[in-house]
């Protein structure tokens, strides 16, 4: 019994420092979670403040992609990309690839494109994360970032077609 007692400090203290040990993984698991654009984002629509749509990016040999989502379960769209050109024309706006060939270069996620699929047109565009990973900020330009318009994206969590939140509120 006296041998049972005397486990129970060093068990303590064993605890305790395997917890204070995990933290910085955990910090940093968290950290590495929102490193990379990758996962679901809702635009915001700066007049309004509110989300515009849901897009899911993902990477494929280290390339970015954007991908249009539904924002719920009965979102099954019949919409075509009718002003789009080449392979997106008259494609389905739900599934379509919005974003594309985006790689990552100096903290930012450049040379690609993105399309505007009210218009058809294409514009190159960079995102850049902000706020810890929670908000990305999408640039679409002609030619040079100078001459383009800037958009915030919210990070999302949830499921396309089902219930999703922004993170960290708002």
């Amino acid at each position: 019994m006296r041998f049972l007692e005397s486990l129970r400090v060093p068990t303590a203290l064993l605890c305790a420092a395997l917890a204070l040990f995990s933290l910085p993984c955990a910090a940093r698991a968290a950290g590495e979670r929102w490193s990379t654009p990758v996962g679901l984002w809702a635009p915001i629509d700066k007049a309004t403040r509110k989300p515009l749509g849901l897009i899911s990016i993902y990477e494929n040999h280290g390339l970015y992609y954007g991908r249009i989502e539904p924002t719920s379960a009965h979102d099954h769209s019949l919409a075509r990309c009718t002003q789009c050109t080449g392979s997106r024309h008259d494609q389905p706006i739900i599934g379509l690839i919005l974003m594309r060939h985006l790689r990552y270069k100096d903290g930012r996620y450049v040379g690609g494109d993105i399309l505007d699929p009210n218009t058809g047109r294409v514009y190159d565009c960079e995102l850049r994360l902000v706020d810890g990973g929670r908000k990305l900020v999408m640039r679409g330009y002609l030619g040079i970032p100078l001459f383009g318009h800037s958009q915030v994206w919210h990070r999302v969590e949830g499921t396309p077609g089902g219930p999703i939140r922004l993170v960290g509120g708002r």
